[in-house]
């Protein structure tokens, strides 16, 4: 389910299909979060292209952090590339490791000018620090995580991390492979 990088298709000698999260997690801004003021943000120019997804199916704006890296695992937001100020920021990745970028990226925004800032994301790896950064971190009012991933201990006693579940996706996802059906109109 949403594969860091397309590329790793082809280490694989049998087909399968990349299922994406995008589904499960707008119905989730859909259902538990006010839109009328939102704002899509990509964390890094690498995840443009999933945000745009979710400006297009949201109705919002997207804006870009511009980030540097100082070395592995360490992150240090620079700039924030387009209108936030006012705006409620939903951060949108495809995983959360250490959660430094995570946090750069909602001090920068809210430096900014951002009202709320929420965090979305597949994949809650969340190595160490990462809970204590997230809960540390008074600009985020939520990291919206689903659960391809278990969540650690830790990160269960943190209010302002929710997990939702992919069994439904993962469940038609299958029942299509079973009956020789198209996977890929899940995602349109």
């Amino acid at each position: 389910m949403d594969l860091h990088a397309g590329q790793i298709q082809g280490f694989f000698n049998i087909p399968f299909d990349n299922i994406f999260a995008s589904p499960v997690l707008l119905d989730y801004i859909i259902k538990n979060l006010n839109r009328d003021n939102i704002i899509t943000v990509s964390p890094d120019a690498g995840g443009v292209e999933r945000v745009r997804h979710f400006a297009k199916k949201l109705s919002a704006d997207l804006a870009l952090i511009d980030k540097r890296r100082t070395g592995p695992n360490v992150a240090e937001a620079m700039n924030v590339i387009g209108d936030v100020k006012g705006k409620d920021c939903i951060i949108i990745d495809d995983m959360i490791d250490t959660a430094g970028t995570l946090v750069q990226a909602a001090k920068a925004l809210k430096k900014n000018g951002a009202n709320r800032i929420y965090a979305i994301a597949t994949h809650p790896v969340f190595s160490p620090p990462a809970v204590k950064r997230i809960e540390d971190c008074t600009e985020l009012e939520a990291v919206i995580v689903t659960d391809t991933i278990p969540l650690c201990e830790e990160g269960t006693k943190v209010a302002k991390i929710k997990v939702v579940s992919t069994a439904e996706i993962l469940a038609k996802a299958i029942h299509r492979t079973f009956n020789h059906d198209s996977v890929s109109s899940l995602f349109i």
